[in-house]
């Protein structure tokens, strides 16, 4: 069940959160950015993860926060971690590989709800016209409230239903 809803995701009550990062991403844009500021650990625990592993786009990395929030990371951005490297655009391939993943993690871990952003649109570059049919084809049929947030009001709290 994939609502879309306007407010701001940082005041969702869902189960988890899924959004964009690069590979070698220093969370400093866009949703990532605020997820930091929310969560410093988030930050300092992928850039621990990234240095460690190497990840490349199209893969996935989950944090648990405080309260039990998680927080999937999905790789939709290109990048290298080259010294000074920066996240490229995210790709729809990328985008597609990841929601792949999402969906199976969401299951193995029996996510109850997540909210999500309107995917690798903002500093991903894409057209969200290209990312909404994905998400519905890998998320529509789950059976859980999916909350896309297609519209930010900074600290509004938006209308879940079945949250």
């Amino acid at each position: 069940m994939i609502h879309e809803v306007e407010g701001d995701i940082l005041s969702t009550t869902a189960q988890a959160v899924a959004h964009g990062i690069g590979p070698n991403d220093e969370f400093e844009k866009g949703l990532a950015l605020s997820l930091r500021e929310k969560w410093p650990s988030l930050a300092k625990d992928y850039r621990h993860y990234a240095h460690r592993v190497h990840p490349k786009a199209g893969e996935l990395w989950t944090w648990g926060g405080v309260g039990g929030i998680r927080i999937f990371n999905l790789l939709t951005q290109e990048g290298s971690f080259d010294h000074g490297a920066k996240s490229g655009r995210a790709t729809v391939a990328n985008v597609n590989h990841c929601l792949r993943r999402l969906r199976h993690e969401l299951e193995h871990e029996k996510i109850r709800s997540l909210a999500l952003p309107r995917l690798a649109t903002g500093v991903g570059g894409l057209d969200w016209k290209d990312i909404r049919p994905l998400i519905q084809t890998h998320l529509g049929d789950l059976g859980i409230p999916i909350f896309v947030y297609s519209t930010y009001h900074p600290g509004v709290s938006a209308v879940e239903p079945g949250a």
